[in-house]
C-alpha cells in the first residue's frame, strides 16, 4: 500500500470554512430524515432578477462562450468604474477595476500581490471568517483587533493603533459587516483615516459587499470617499452576490490604484483567467437595469432582520447589538453556555437547529444567525434556540 502524499505547509495550515461544514452536516442529517431548521445561510434567498438572467441567456445565444480579457469585459469594467465614481464618491477609471470570480477572489488576488512573508494584516474582530485564511495563504500573519458586544462591537482605535507594527501592511474594514451587521459611521471612518495618515506604509482594504442592505435611516460611506488624499492606498472589494442575489454567478470586483490592479490582473491571467464571459453580461444588465429589485430585497431583509432581533432580545441572558445592515444577527450567549462550537453542535444534534459558531468569526462568546430565510423559518429557529437555552 502506497504512503499518502505529503501536503504543503500552507495546505496543512489551512482551515476549512466552518459555515460550509455546518451546512454539509445539516444536509446529511436531513437526508437521514431529521427535521432541520437552518439559520446559517450566508446568501440571499431570492432568485436572481429575471432581466439579469435573460441578459446572460441572450449572451449565450449570441455565442459569447469564448475566452475574454483576464481583467474582465471592458464594458463591464467601465460600468463598474462609473458606478464607483457616481455612487460611492470615489473617482475611478476602468483601468482601476478588476472583475473577479466573486469577492473572495478579489481579496485573494489583492493579498497575493501586496503581501510578503512576515507582513501583518490587521483584522477588526468579529470578522468574516475567510480574511485570516486568505492572509495566511499569502504568507502573512493575521492580527485580530477584538471588540465586544458589551461595547457595541465598536472598533477601539487605541487598540488598533497599538496593534500596528513595522510589519503591518493591510487594514481590513468591512461595512456593513459580516457577522455583526454593524455599519461604520462617518466619524469612525474619518478617525481611521487619521490613523492611516500616521502610518504611511499601511493600506486599507474596504469590503463593501453588503452596501445595499441597510436598515432604514442608516447610510453607507465608502472609506476612500471620505479620505481622497489616501486614495492611492485604498482598495475596495465588492460584487453582485448580495445586492442582486447572484451568489452562484461568482461576480466580484476589486478597485484601487492601477499599478496594483494590473499586477492582480496578471495573477488572475495565470490562475483562473477571465470570469465566465456570459455571466459578465448579467452584471452589465444589473448595473444598467432598474434597481427596484435591489430595494425590494433590502426592504424584505429589513423586516425579517427586525423580527429576528425582536425574538432574540426577548430571550433571557442574550446580549445583542442590533444589526444595521447585511442579513445577520450576532448575539452573545448567556454565561454558562460554554464555547460557541459546542453550543452550535448541541443546537444541531439536539434541536436540529443549524447556526454558526462565533469562533469562526473571532468571538467564541457569540453565534451567528441569518434572516435570509422565511419568517416561518426564523420563528421556528427562535423557538428551537430558546428551548436549548432553557435546557442549559
Amino acid at each position: 500500500m502506497s504512503r499518502p502524499l505529503s501536503l504543503s505547509s500552507r495546505a496543512e495550515a489551512l482551515q476549512p470554512s466552518l459555515t460550509l461544514a455546518i451546512s454539509a452536516r445539516a444536509k446529511a442529517l436531513q437526508k437521514e430524515g431529521r427535521d432541520i431548521c437552518s439559520l446559517s445561510a450566508g446568501e440571499p434567498d431570492f432568485d436572481t432578477p429575471d432581466f439579469i438572467v435573460e441578459a446572460s441567456v441572450e449572451a449565450l445565444r449570441n455565442g459569447m462562450t469564448r475566452y475574454g480579457p483576464a481583467a474582465g469585459d471592458p464594458h463591464l469594467r467601465e460600468l463598474i468604474a462609473n458606478k464607483i465614481t457616481s455612487e460611492n464618491g470615489i473617482p475611478t477609471s476602468a483601468a482601476e477595476v478588476l472583475v473577479t470570480n466573486g469577492g473572495k477572489q478579489a481579496i485573494y488576488n489583492l493579498f497575493q500581490v501586496l503581501l510578503n512573508p512576515g507582513d501583518e494584516v490587521l483584522i477588526p474582530a468579529p470578522y468574516w471568517l475567510s480574511y485570516p485564511e486568505i492572509a495566511r495563504l499569502a504568507g502573512a500573519r493575521p492580527v485580530a483587533v477584538p471588540s465586544s458586544a458589551a461595547d457595541g462591537f465598536r472598533l477601539d482605535l487605541n487598540a488598533l493603533d497599538a496593534a500596528i507594527t513595522p510589519a503591518s501592511r493591510v487594514l481590513v474594514i468591512n461595512s456593513p459587516g459580516n457577522p455583526t451587521g454593524r455599519v461604520l459611521s462617518r466619524d469612525e471612518l474619518l478617525s481611521i483615516a487619521e490613523l492611516m495618515r500616521r502610518h504611511p506604509r499601511l493600506v486599507v482594504m474596504s469590503d463593501e459587499i453588503y452596501e445595499y442592505l441597510l436598515e432604514d435611516g442608516v447610510t453607507h460611506h465608502s472609506f476612500a470617499s471620505l479620505a481622497p488624499d489616501l486614495q492611492d492606498r485604498c482598495f475596495m472589494v465588492n460584487g453582485f452576490a448580495k445586492g442582486w442575489a447572484m451568489t452562484g454567478w461568482r461576480l466580484g470586483y476589486l478597485s484601487g490604484p492601477e499599478s496594483v490592479i494590473k499586477a492582480a490582473s496578471a495573477l488572475q491571467s495565470q490562475s483562473t483567467s477571465n470570469v465566465c464571459s456570459f455571466a459578465q453580461q448579467g452584471a452589465v444588465a444589473a448595473l444598467t437595469g432598474p434597481r427596484d429589485c435591489v430595494q425590494t430585497m433590502a426592504e424584505s431583509y429589513n423586516r425579517r432582520r427586525s423580527f429576528l432581533v425582536s425574538g432574540l432580545q426577548a430571550m433571557d441572558g442574550i446580549t445583542l447589538v442590533p444589526p444595521q445592515g447585511a442579513f445577520y444577527a450576532f448575539p452573545q450567549l448567556p454565561d454558562g453556555c460554554g464555547d460557541s462550537m459546542n453550543f452550535c453542535r448541541r443546537a444541531l444534534e439536539e434541536e436540529g437547529l443549524a447556526i454558526v459558531p462565533g469562533a469562526a468569526f473571532g468571538d467564541d462568546r457569540c453565534i451567528r444567525l441569518s434572516c435570509a430565510v422565511s419568517r416561518e423559518t426564523i420563528t421556528d429557529g427562535l423557538h428551537r434556540l430558546n428551548r436549548l437555552l432553557k435546557a442549559g
